[in-house]
C-alpha cells in the first residue's frame, strides 16, 4: 500500500542523501562539486528524474492495487490513513493540484472503457507543472534565439577566445618570475650580483678546465675576445651552453645537468669576460660578433 510518509519529503531526502554521499567520494575542494564538475552536476540531475519516475510509479502501481481491492478492502485501506495536520494537508493538497491528477477516491470517474487482464487506463490530463515548463522552454528559446541569433549575443567561441587572449597574459606574467621558464627566445642578460655571482659558481664548478678561471680559453675556446663560433650575445651564449657545441668536437649540452635559470646566469657570467685581454689567451676562432641593434 501506499507509503505514509508524502512523496513531497521523500524526494527530496533520498536526493540529498545522495548529493551528500557524492560529495563525500569526490571531495573536490571549496565548491561543491557538481560545480567544479558539470558531468556530476547531469549525474545528479539524472537521479532526480529518476527517483520522480520511480515514486510516479510507485504510486500508480498503489492506485491500481487500489482500485482492484473489494468495498470492504477499501474501507480498511482508508481507516489506516493517518489524520494529518492542516499544514500538512495543505500542502499535500497543494501538491496533488500541481500533479493535476484526481484523488484514488475520485479515479473511477476518468476510468476508461477498455480493460486488459484486469488493468483499466486513467484518462488523466497533463500535470500542470509539465504544461507550465513547457511554455517556460518555449519562451526561453525565443529568448534566447532573439539574444544570440538576431543581435548575435555573446556566444561560446567568443568566450574561449577572451579566455585564450587572457590565459596568454597570465603566460606572460608567469614567465616574468619563473625564471626557469627561459628559454632561447626568451633569455635577457643579468646584471644582478646574485645571478652573476651564482653564474661564477656554476662556471668554476663546470667550464674551467676547457676555458679557464680568466675566459682565455684551453681546450675550449677563447671567451674574451669578439670572436664567436657558435654567434655571441645572451641568446646564442646561452643555446650553445644549453644544447651543446659543434657536433664531434664540441662542447656537450648543460641543460641535462643545468637549471634553465642557471644556464642563464653562467651565460650572464661568461659575456663578463668580454675585452678583458687575459694573458696567454687562446688565439681567436671564429668571426667577429657584433649585436644586431648596434
Amino acid at each position: 500500500m501506499r507509503n505514509q510518509i508524502p512523496s513531497w519529503v521523500r524526494i527530496p531526502v533520498i536526493f540529498f542523501i545522495i548529493v551528500g554521499i557524492v560529495e563525500f567520494f569526490v571531495d573536490s575542494g571549496k565548491q561543491p562539486a557538481f560545480i567544479e564538475q558539470p558531468i556530476i552536476l547531469l549525474f545528479l540531475v539524472l537521479v532526480l528524474f529518476i527517483l520522480i519516475a520511480t515514486d510516479a510509479i510507485v504510486g500508480s502501481l498503489d492506485n491500481i492495487l487500489y482500485q482492484s481491492l473489494d468495498e470492504k478492502g477499501r474501507e480498511k485501506y482508508d481507516a489506516k490513513v493517518i489524520e494529518k495536520s492542516k499544514f500538512l494537508t495543505w500542502v499535500e493538497a497543494t501538491y496533488e493540484k500541481a500533479l493535476g491528477a484526481k484523488p484514488m477516491q475520485e479515479e473511477h470517474e476518468i476510468i476508461l472503457d477498455h480493460s486488459y487482464d484486469g488493468i483499466r487506463e486513467l484518462d488523466n490530463d497533463l500535470p500542470p507543472w509539465w504544461k507550465y515548463s513547457f511554455y517556460a522552454s518555449i519562451i526561453f528559446a525565443f529568448v534566447y534565439m532573439i539574444k544570440y541569433h538576431v543581435f548575435n549575443g555573446e556566444n561560446q567561441y567568443m568566450e574561449l577566445e577572451a579566455e585564450y587572449a587572457q590565459a596568454k597574459i597570465d603566460i606572460e606574467n608567469y614567465k616574468k618570475t619563473a625564471k626557469d621558464l627561459v628559454d632561447f627566445n626568451t633569455v635577457e642578460l643579468l646584471t644582478d650580483a646574485s645571478d652573476l655571482s651564482n653564474g661564477k659558481r656554476i662556471y668554476m664548478e663546470n667550464c674551467v678546465a676547457c676555458h679557464k678561471a680568466d675566459g682565455g680559453g684551453g681546450i675550449g675556446p677563447n671567451l674574451a675576445d669578439e670572436h664567436w663560433i657558435l654567434g655571441g650575445g645572451i641568446k646564442n651564449v646561452f643555446k650553445t651552453v644549453s644544447e651543446g657545441g659543434r657536433a664531434g668536437k664540441g662542447m656537450i649540452a648543460w641543460k641535462q645537468s643545468l637549471k634553465p635559470a642557471e644556464i642563464a646566469q653562467v651565460s650572464s657570467y661568461v659575456l663578463q669576460f668580454q675585452g678583458t685581454n687575459p694573458p696567454d689567451a687562446k688565439a681567436a676562432e671564429g668571426d667577429i660578433w657584433v649585436e644586431e641593434n648596434n
